[in-house]
């Protein structure tokens, strides 16, 4: 098959395909059938707001705004462009709690990102410390983007027009936002927000349009004086609802997202924009994260997951393919889901090569790597992994768990599987800090004992070499037999559940023949003992 008609087939498919990545990208299709005028590059954007560090739902937004984006690719040939706006021109409205220097951005709390000191001691700015952060958090993960400050096209110039065009408006948008306002909220709302010229502060004050043309307004500044001042040159900025309108119109952004927390300013901002004169931009509102206890993850709380933290016990793969599925349902987000995306996503990335097409394009690993998923496999699930280092103890070490694999893999090496060695190390993390505090291997009762001795002697037993299958045919039948007197197991799977709890200290586990061959014969054995050993 040439490449061309590789690239129709898929294009093809990419039309009809119901993966939410190309639901998203065939709205931009029908918003310009024709192609953006003037050849004009299709914009997505992605925002940023710069009181806080970067985190994980920032990392979430520009992923899956990508996945949207090289989705459109397959589908069209339109250029397209992604910016991550920083809002820096917003004040500082409390002093962030994980920050050094706190006393001092409580003496300029108010004033915009950019014209405040980097508590850090290291930028120009708060602002352009954390504007900082976000580009080597995005560059981190290698995202195709356009930074984009706010306080640069505020005082550059790009959005004069858009400022003089939301003071010709003006009353048109105080119509759309009064009535979403309380009333002692509606006495005191204006669109626009003067810096005052005295304190620098950006002030939430009425204001009056004195020239749209001219872009002047007056306002009642701090110190009680009427003040006649330009919103030009960075001199004001608008409320973020207006602000967020006038982005779009003034950049003509085509595709944006934002979290179900948002639906209402999406709303409202889209009704700002119609009143500019432009056109909303397509997207979706996503789902929040919960905690295990599902309630909404809060910064203030702590109850969340930070990116180091997730990066620490599992790939960013795994956190790719999380934030994939079901962007529109709420998911819990805390550290037990882990070990799970991790073998998810790797159980979807062995299935890819063999699917046709179209379940190609429903593979959350197709939009995880733009199509072109690498070809290594796992010959260990991360699962199991957990479970060796578990057996191992705390003190395991990667050559260990390598020596292990020995007994399951013939030509186990870092060398041979680079990305089961990079999963070595997050298992023996994560089996460091949640697993081993959890481990109770209990004594076998009843049934148990004699069915762990005779697991032992059918294991002393077997021939050299013998498979994990022949191990597993093993397990199984002693399950499924009676033993005189004492009975057999109510259910099969409480003998599974028995071999879990008196060797391996968990609740469930792997395949236990998967893991007698990787364990190896001996050393598994020798956990039988111990066990019999507690009856």
């Amino acid at each position: 098959m040439t490449d061309d008609l590789r690239s129709a087939e898929l294009t093809s498919a990419a039309l009809e395909s119901k993966a939410w990545p190309y639901e998203e990208a065939r709205k931009l299709l029908k918003r310009w059938p024709d192609g953006k005028p003037g050849g004009a590059p299709i914009l997505f954007e992605t925002g940023y707001g710069p009181s806080g560090l970067p985190h994980i739902g920032t990392f979430n937004e520009v992923l899956r705004t990508t996945m949207v984006r090289n989705a459109f690719h397959a589908l069209s040939d339109q250029t397209t462009r992604l910016i991550a706006f920083s809002d820096d021109m917003d004040g500082l409205r409390k002093v962030p709690d994980n920050v050094p220097n706190g006393a001092m951005l409580a003496e300029h709390l108010g004033k915009p990102l950019t014209r405040i000191p980097d508590p850090f001691g290291k930028f120009d700015s708060f602002a352009a410390h954390n504007n900082a952060m976000l580009r080597q958090f995005l560059d981190r993960f290698g995202f195709d983007y356009e930074f984009v400050s706010s306080t640069d096209y505020y005082t550059g110039g790009r959005f004069d027009e858009a400022l003089k065009g939301v003071l010709r408006h003006y009353q048109g948008i105080m119509d759309v936002m009064l009535p979403t306002l309380r009333a002692e909220r509606r006495a005191t709302y204006s669109p626009v927000l003067p810096v005052s010229p005295t304190t620098g502060v950006v002030l939430q004050v009425p204001v009056e349009v004195v020239d749209a043309a001219a872009g002047t307004i007056a306002f009642i500044d701090s110190s009680g004086e009427r003040i006649v001042q330009s919103v030009l040159g960075g001199q004001a900025k608008l409320q973020w609802k207006v602000d967020w309108a006038m982005r779009w119109v003034a950049l003509g952004v085509d595709y944006e997202m934002a979290g179900k927390d948002l639906i209402d300013s999406v709303v409202q901002s889209s009704k700002i924009a119609r009143v500019l004169g432009g056109r909303p931009p397509e997207g979706f509102n996503y789902e929040m994260f919960l905690d295990e206890k599902g309630e909404k993850i809060s910064k203030s709380k702590g109850n969340g997951l930070s990116l180091d933290q997730w990066l620490s016990y599992g790939p960013e793969e795994s956190l790719a393919f999380f934030a994939y599925r079901e962007p529109k349902k709420a998911k819990a987000l805390h550290f037990g889901v882990i070990p799970r995306a991790v073998d998810d996503y790797w159980q979807f990335r062995g299935n890819y090569p063999t699917q046709p097409i179209a379940q190609r394009l429903g593979n959350p690993v197709h939009h995880i790597h733009d199509g072109k998923v690498p070809a290594e496999t796992l010959p260990v699930t991360f699962g199991l992994l957990l479970n060796l280092v578990g057996v191992m103890g705390g003190d395991a070490t990667r050559e260990q768990v390598w020596g292990y694999l020995g007994n399951y893999v013939p030509d186990a090496s870092p060398a041979t599987y680079p990305a089961l060695d990079r999963l070595i190390g997050h298992a023996l993390a994560y089996a460091r800090d949640f697993v081993a505090p959890t481990l109770h291997r209990r004594a076998p009762v009843g049934v148990e004992v004699p069915a762990l001795e005779r697991l032992d002697a059918e294991l002393a037993a077997l021939p050299p070499g013998a498979s994990a299958e022949d191990v597993q045919n093993i397990v199984y039948e002693i399950g499924k037999s009676s033993f005189g007197d004492a009975g057999g197991f109510a259910e099969l799977r409480d003998w599974f559940k028995a071999l879990y709890e008196t060797l391996l200290g968990t609740s469930q586990g792997p395949r236990m023949g998967s893991f007698i061959a990787l364990y190896g014969v001996e050393n598994s054995r020798t956990l039988i003992a111990e066990a019999l050993a507690r009856a």
